[in-house]
Parts: C-alpha cells; structure tokens; sequence
C-alpha cells in the first residue's frame, strides 16, 4: 500500500472519529433537554481499491447520525399524556365543587336547618314578634346561601370559558409552530436526505405539548412532514399549513363559549363536542358532566323549595285573616331559561315556566319545529317527547310548561330549555313582614255541645295547591242521621249532600278542605266547619311548612330538600374520588410510557462516557496511522535522498 493510502486512511479516521465525539458531546449536553433523543453515529468501510490481484481497504467514513427513536413508544407518551391531562383538569374542576358542596360551613344542609328550624320556632309560639322576625332571616340567609353557591358555580363556568379561550390560542400557536417545522424538516431534506435530528426531537416536542391540550393523531407525509390530526379527523395541521381554531359563542348561549374550525373562506363550524383528550377535553367534559348538572340541580332545590313553600305559605292565613302570599319570590316563571338559537329563521319567543317543581328533573331540553312536528328532547338521555297540540295550546312535560308568547316557528328552528338553570339565581325572598306569616290555618272545627255520641272531629286540613278553593271559608255542618251510619251536608259550595254514607277515619271533603270523623256519633250529631276567626294563636299551617323539610316533595315526590341536597353531594364527591383514582391510575401508565420511550431515546451518561473514552482512543490511535504514514514518507525521502 502506498504512504499516501495509509495517510488517507488516517483523515478519513480522525474524521469519522471527530464527529463521532461531537455526536457524543452534543447527547451529554443535552441530557436533560426535554424531547431530546440520543444520537449515534453509524460508521461504515470506505469503498476499497483494487491492488494487484488484490482489494485493500481504504478506511472508514460516517455513513450517518441516526436518532435513537421508537416511533410506537413517542405515540404511546402523547396518548397518555393527553389522557392523563384531561383526567386531571376534570378532577381539579370537580374537587373544587365538590369542596364546596361538602363544606359544613358553606354547604346548604345548615342553611336549611336553620330556617325550618326557626320554622318551628314559629309554631311553638306563633304569637311571638320576635321568632316570627328570626324565620324571616332565617328565610334571607337561605337564599343568600343559594346566591353564594350559585355565584361559586358561576365563577367555575366563567374559569371553563377563559380556559377554552387560553387553551385554543395556545393550540393556533402549537399548530403552527408544527407547520414551520414540517417545512424546515423538508428544507432540511425531507425523507431523501439526512435526517435532521434535533428538528424532528422538536416537532416532537411540539407535539407533546400539543397532546397536553387536546388529543391528537399524525400521519407522515413522503416529503417528511407530518398531518395533525384532532377530534373525529379535523386537519389542525397539513404540511405545511396550519388551520386555525377559533372561540364562539353557543348558538343558543351567547356567555357559553365553544371552540370552531374557521375554514379558508372564513366560516367557523363549532366541533366542540368532538374534542377530547388534554386540559381542553379535561375542561369540556367537567362543563358538560359536572358543572351544567350542578347549576341545574341547585337551581332545581331553590325552585322546588320556593314553589312549594309558598303554596303551603298561601294556604295559610296571617294575623288579620288574609291568605298568605309568597314568601320567597315566585321563580317558577322566571326561573326558566328559553333561549332561541342564533340560527332561528322564524319569530317565535317561547315562555317556559314550572308547574310541578316534583316533577322536574335536572336535565335541559331541545325544542325543535322540523317537518311540521314540534318535539322536546331530554338532553340527559335523548328522550324526546312529541308536543300534542303545540303551540296552540301549552304542553307540559317533566313539572315545565311551555306555550308560545308570540310570532311562529320556521322549519328547523330550535330552542335550549333551561327549567332550573337560573333557580338559584333567582332565589329571594317576596316583601313579606312578620304579620303577614301566615301560621294559622284558615279554617277550624268544632262538635255541637248537645252532641251525645263519641265522635271526635279532627283540626282539618287545607287541599292544595293554591289558591284556595272560594268557598273555604264558608260554614259548613254535618248532620248525623237516624240511624248514624250517614250524614247530612249543608253550606255554600258543598251541593248540599243528604245521606253521605259514613265511616271512621275517612275523609270527608268539601270546598277544598279535608277532615276525618272519628269514633261512633250518636243520631242528630252536629259537627261544623267554619272560618278560623280570631286565629292568632293557631299553629297548624306553621307546622304544615316546618314539615316541608321532611316531606318528599322533589324527583318525582321521592326526596326530601335534605335529601336532594344530600344526594347531590354524594353524586358529586363520588365523581371527584373516581376522577381522582382515574387520574392517578393514568399518571402511573403516562410516567411508565415515558419511562420506556427513555430507555429507547433517554441520554445515559455512563453509556456517552464509555463512548467518549472509546472514541478518544479510536481518535488516538488513527493518529498513530498518520504518524506512522509520516514515518514511512520521511524513510522514502531518505532513502531517495541518497
């Protein structure tokens, strides 16, 4: 071999040796630089040169730097990465709600005490001023509670939008730090040229930081770049172009925001309900499964406790004899929300009102005009119930009431009803005063003095709901016959009966009241019904509102308020507990994910150290080649020379 084949072989070495130590410095450097992936060099033989009869080899080069990289292992970190940021936004969003429904101190259980408790107070003593006084308070702290919550509620939907707004801006900027990538990649040499390895660690990079924010899927193109995928299939970024997102308001909601595709000619089509994965699905999914639910189920307390209140309140007589009003505000009118979508053609305005507040559920509704047909559909589990008669007449569905105020329909119109969403809201107390708590029935019995027999009338009670029936108050007897298995019935509005048959402890009732004869009466007994006059120390409708606590008035009359509220809270604490096993679960597989994605592409400095040292020595001992090929020119000079 000639001294000149030698000394090539030498450069060539130290070279290869140079960048193979360079490669080695620049993953030490980076160890903990996030998204690197280690380097390695990949050396092979030089094309060897034919010599005599012979090839000999002429040494070696860098064939390539290849990055250490396990496409299915960087997948799997952004799917977990995604799954585990929107578990743990959604658990974040619930503990907060369920923090404050399960606050002792904040919540609505003492609340509620209080007031009936101060209630009861009032039919211990229904002449007191001053307890009639502390069942007013009582009464305003209440629906200050529920204005607390509500507003705590509120805070969150409001936190939910600016995180939706935050979130989409940061996904524009990511997308199209994505599309600038892809076009430096190909640039660089797409997939035909060298690989450009740390501008492929950043578009992964960038991708991971994406999949924090919201699930995404890619695809490789020929040229190097890559298509970013989110939702069922929409192109967030296409070579080299990104689209853009944008915030909009809710077709039926203007203060509910929703993120939309904004298409090259301008249009914007909302998807969020495509979305998921990262902290904007995590967000998302809390609005739709927790929150919304939430603001409807306080709003659903607030009216069934208001609307049935007061119908026992407007049984009821007060001080002077006058029937009660309203002691909370009415909300059963205003409480429900019936928004027009923005995309409404026709001039209908929809009234919405409550007229079973044990009926109602916590769902929302759709109303829809299409193909002559007008339906409402249950949100909550697409239940959908065809409106007989509407608009001409109101239709009733689940405790709400809906009828037309004014103009028509167009085909395809459509309306978000909200029976309970601003329940809370709208929780006030009427203008009422402590004379005009009404605490005394309206109406009270007696039996004749003459009477011999051993019946016993009982105190009475008033048939809801309001308002009374006209002839309440009116007097009325019943006469026992001869023999007393029947009676006898005299006064306004009662029709005047002869002969009703008898049996004890039945009701018997006339002129919206009911009351029960007891025991056997004796022929020619007497038993009236009459106007309660005077009635200021009678407690009988007093008692009748303390009872509301227990009674079960609300989900179809199967729970108490207490019980409700109860429910609720567990609902929502065991929501939170699960998201949080959810999240905990999927923190572990995200950490095992990158933990194997490390052991791939992770930088070991004690593996770069072993190569540092092999590669010096490698770099060394090619420049002992050089130095011997010097040696080998210098004898052939010398010799030469001679």
């Amino acid at each position: 071999m000639a001294v000149g084949d030698v000394l090539g072989i030498g450069v060539n070495g130290l070279l290869a040796f140079q960048k193979a130590l360079t490669t080695v410095g620049h993953n030490i450097s980076n160890v903990n630089t996030d998204g690197y992936s280690r380097q390695r060099v990949d050396f092979a033989t030089r094309s060897p040169v034919l010599s005599g009869n012979s090839y000999l080899g002429t040494g070696t080069q860098v064939r390539s730097v290849d990055r250490i990289y396990d496409d299915f292992l960087t997948s799997q970190v952004r799917g977990n990465t995604a799954a585990y940021q929107q578990l743990d936004t959604y658990h974040t969003l619930s503990s907060q709600i369920d923090n404050v429904l399960a606050d002792p101190n904040v919540g609505l259980t003492p609340a509620m005490n209080e007031f009936f408790s101060a209630m009861q107070d009032v039919a211990n003593d229904p002449t007191s001023a001053a307890a009639r006084q502390v069942a007013l308070s009582q009464g305003q702290s209440l629906a200050d509670r529920f204005h607390y919550l509500d507003g705590r509620l509120r805070t969150l939907d409001q936190s939910v939008n600016d995180r939706v707004r935050n979130t989409t801006s940061e996904i524009n900027t990511l997308a199209q730090s994505i599309a600038d990538v892809n076009r430096k990649i190909f640039i660089a040499g797409g997939v035909d040229g060298p690989a450009p390895n740390d501008l492929l660690d950043q578009r992964d990079q960038l991708l991971n930081k994406l999949s924090e924010r919201v699930a995404v899927t890619t695809y490789y193109q020929d040229d190097g770049s890559m298509n970013v995928l989110i939702g069922n299939g929409q192109a967030l970024v296409v070579g080299f172009d990104a689209q853009q997102l944008n915030v909009v308001s809710n077709q039926y909601d203007p203060q509910r925001l929703e993120v939309a595709f904004v298409s090259p000619g301008g249009a914007a089509t909302p998807v969020t309900g495509q979305l998921s994965g990262g902290t904007l699905g995590g967000a998302i999914e809390f609005r739709n499964r927790v929150l919304d639910p939430s603001l409807n189920k306080l709003g659903q307390l607030a009216a069934g406790l208001a609307k049935s209140f007061n119908d026992q309140h407007r049984l009821g007589i007060d001080l002077s004899g006058t029937f009660g009003g309203d002691f909370f505000q009415d909300i059963a009118s205003s409480a429900p929300r019936a928004l027009a979508s923005s995309y409404n053609t026709g001039s209908a305005i929809i009234n919405a009102s409550i007229s079973d507040a044990g009926a109602l559920t916590n769902s929302d509704y759709q109303l829809k005009f299409s193909a002559g047909n007008y339906t409402l559909t249950r949100l909550s589990d697409n239940t959908m119930t065809n409106l007989t008669g509407f608009p001409g007449a109101p239709a009733t569905v689940d405790g709400l009431t809906l009828s037309l105020a004014s103009g028509a329909l167009a085909n395809g119109d459509s309306f978000l009803i909200q029976p309970t969403r601003d329940g809370a809201k709208k929780m006030a107390m009427a203008p009422i005063t402590a004379d005009q708590l009404a605490v005394a029935a309206p109406i009270s019995t007696a039996a004749a003095l003459s009477n011999t027999g051993s019946g016993k009338i009982s105190s009475g009670q008033v048939d809801g709901p309001p308002p009374a029936d006209p002839n309440l108050m009116q007097a009325v007897t019943l006469t026992f016959n001869n023999p007393p298995t029947s009676f006898d019935v005299s006064g306004v509005g009662t029709g005047n009966p002869v002969a009703v048959p008898y049996t004890a402890g039945a009701d018997i009732s006339y002129n919206g009241f009911t009351v029960q004869i007891n025991g056997s009466p004796a022929a020619g007994d007497v038993f009236s019904i009459q106007a309660n006059t005077p009635a200021a120390g009678d407690n009988r409708n007093a008692l009748a509102m303390a009872a509301l606590q227990q009674k079960p008035i609300l989900a179809n009359n199967s729970a108490s308020y207490n019980d409700f509220y109860g429910q609720w809270v567990a609902d929502v604490g065991t929501t939170t507990h699960q998201a949080q096993l959810n999240s905990d679960a999927q923190s572990r597989l995200l950490d095992q994910a990158v933990q194997a994605r490390d052991t791939v592409s992770g930088v070991n400095l004690d593996e770069e150290a072993a190569n540092l040292m092999r590669f010096q020595q490698a770099y060394q001992a090619t420049a002992q080649v050089i130095s011997t090929a010097n040696t080998m020119f210098q004898t052939l000079l010398n010799a030469t020379g001679r």
